[in-house]
């Protein structure tokens, strides 16, 4: 949510009567105070950075693992990523190879995409 939705908001609070013109006042400042000290507090952070971003940068993060591997680190570097086990990433991939046939592909086409750590 960005600024002006939150100036929306409290000003929709403020004609249905929730809030008085001292109050509406106020919580305004205040909203643009904490706008202003976080803008001048962090200059290089990008005022357009969303949650998509976040996302994004959480993916790039994945990287195939050099310690925990047997055949290309996937499953290590799963592990890592997502905090669970690497020996339950590898019976996940063995059960989907076994009866659905997309956990060997699945695998094959990280191994090659997926950059190693470093």
């Amino acid at each position: 949510m960005n600024i002006a939705d939150d100036i929306q908001r409290l000003h929709e609070l403020h004609r249905s009567g929730a809030l008085s013109d001292a109050e509406f006042a106020q919580a305004k400042a205040k909203l643009l105070d904490q706008v202003g000290a976080g803008a001048s507090t962090n200059q290089s952070a990008s005022s357009s950075f969303s949650g998509d971003d976040d996302a994004l940068n959480q993916i790039n993060r994945f990287r195939r693992s050099k310690d925990d591997k047997w055949l290309g680190g996937i499953c290590g570097g799963l592990g890592k990523f997502t905090g669970l086990e690497s020996w339950i990433w590898r019976l996940i991939f063995v059960f989907f190879a076994l009866c659905v046939g997309t956990g060997m592909l699945a695998y094959l086409l990280a191994w090659i995409f997926v950059p190693e750590e470093e």
